[in-house]
């Protein structure tokens, strides 16, 4: 096939093409689980999510019942792959030193309700809880966006700090099948069947909802047609194109100095 007969194509086969390229080029992430996770936490902290010691980001371990977390007291600017703990489903530390978050005690379940779920992001992003204050939900209406088209579930009301049970099966409800979750008056949670899916998705829920404050206040946010909406989700959220997406902003926050010692061969 020449070039010019890439003209004749349609839009399915030009996507279909595109993908099979992309997955061909690009191979899964060399990281390991820890790493990715610590990476994550830099990633988020660079891009907006820092909340002090707020927050929490897990990845499913291999053994059943068990999670990767950060210790209690290390802000996510602080966390590297050798001092993430191992906790089971009732918060009990199997591996490392410390405590974990209490509020982790939500992820457990939304773990037990989502077996597709391998990793939890849980952050009090600025702009999110500024949206949260409002009690609206997240408006996908830009391109950039879709990634969260109609993937994203609203609590409106808030529950009340995450450390019980209650919230948990709360939570855990009202996410659903989504992949996200706006939490008024509290932040955004994502639950991602990658860490690198996660990431990219907290990255971009974050940025949404800065947009949607930005374009409200200059108008009324005008909605995006549902099939071209769905259609750009599902070209977006790949798992090869979620990896290229986390490699970038690993070697983005890699960069900064002050991200040495995020990864145990690094430092």
């Amino acid at each position: 096939m020449t070039k010019s007969d890439t003209f004749q194509l349609d839009k399915a086969t030009l996507v279909s093409q595109s993908t099979s390229q992309m997955n061909q080029q690009f191979q899964d992430s060399s990281y390991s689980l820890r790493q990715k996770l610590a990476l994550t936490c830099r990633i988020l902290f660079d891009n907006g999510h820092d909340s002090g010691l707020a927050g929490q980001i897990t990845g499913r371990a291999e053994n059943p019942g068990q999670f990767y977390t950060q210790r209690l007291g290390l802000g996510f600017d602080e966390i590297a792959e050798d001092n993430l703990l191992l906790v089971d489903e009732d918060l009990n530390v199997q591996e490392g030193d410390g405590i974990p978050n209490p509020a982790n005690r939500f992820h457990s379940w939304v773990y037990r309700a989502r077996p597709d779920v391998n990793c939890i992001v849980h952050t009090h992003a600025v702009h999110t809880a500024a949206l949260g204050m409002l009690e609206q939900p997240l408006i996908v209406s830009h391109m950039d966006n879709c990634v969260l088209y109609d993937d994203v579930a609203f609590v409106e009301k808030w529950p009340g700090v995450p450390v019980g049970n209650e919230e948990g099966e709360l939570i855990a409800g009202a996410l659903g099948n989504k992949r996200a979750l706006m939490l008024s008056h509290h932040g955004l949670l994502i639950a991602g069947s990658t860490v690198e899916e996660a990431c990219v998705l907290a990255i971009a829920f974050e940025r949404a909802a800065r947009m949607q404050l930005l374009a409200s206040g200059a108008g009324q946010i005008e909605p995006i047609e549902p099939a071209l909406g769905t259609e750009a989700h599902d070209w977006i959220l790949r798992p090869r194109r979620s990896t290229i997406a986390f490699e970038y902003y690993a070697r983005r926050s890699l960069k900064n100095p002050k991200n040495a010692d995020c990864l145990a061969s690094s430092s």
